[in-house]
């Protein structure tokens, strides 16, 4: 029980405006934006993530909730290679004209946070981003 209220707290940690640039070398970029993202966190626990993303060139500020059904099913375990705390996914429209992303979302225990935006089809995006948590 106390595990779980200290990983509750560190979540709520992550309120506030978060910034960066994305990453990677080109094998992690398809179609990528032509600038930072920027992901503001509204709501964050254990259970769901609400927030504000934007992506310059790609999207403007929209909100994305992290979707329920995956929060109830295995994949609210999710993890990979550095050990997120908790990632979460959403789906958001991207006004390009190719169709919904899938967003994922990843709260590391050293304070900072990855977007990855993703989509298939005839206009495919993979776009990696590292944020810091900015003061304005």
């Amino acid at each position: 029980m106390l595990l779980t209220l200290v990983a509750c707290s560190d979540l709520r940690e992550f309120h506030g405006i978060w910034r960066g640039a994305l990453v990677g070398d080109a094998a992690l970029q398809v179609n990528p934006p032509s600038g930072p993202a920027a992901l503001t966190i509204e709501v964050v626990d254990s259970h769901h993530l609400s927030a504000r993303l934007t992506v310059m060139g790609l999207l403007p500020e929209t909100e994305i909730t992290s979707l329920k059904a995956a929060e109830a099913d295995v994949l609210s375990d999710i993890t990979f290679g550095g050990s997120p705390l908790k990632v979460y996914l959403a789906f958001t429209a991207v006004p390009d004209g190719g169709g919904e992303a899938l967003v994922v979302v990843a709260l590391y225990d050293d304070r900072r946070v990855e977007v990855r935006v993703l989509r298939g089809g005839t206009k495919p995006l993979y776009s990696v981003f590292a944020l810091s948590e900015s003061a304005t």
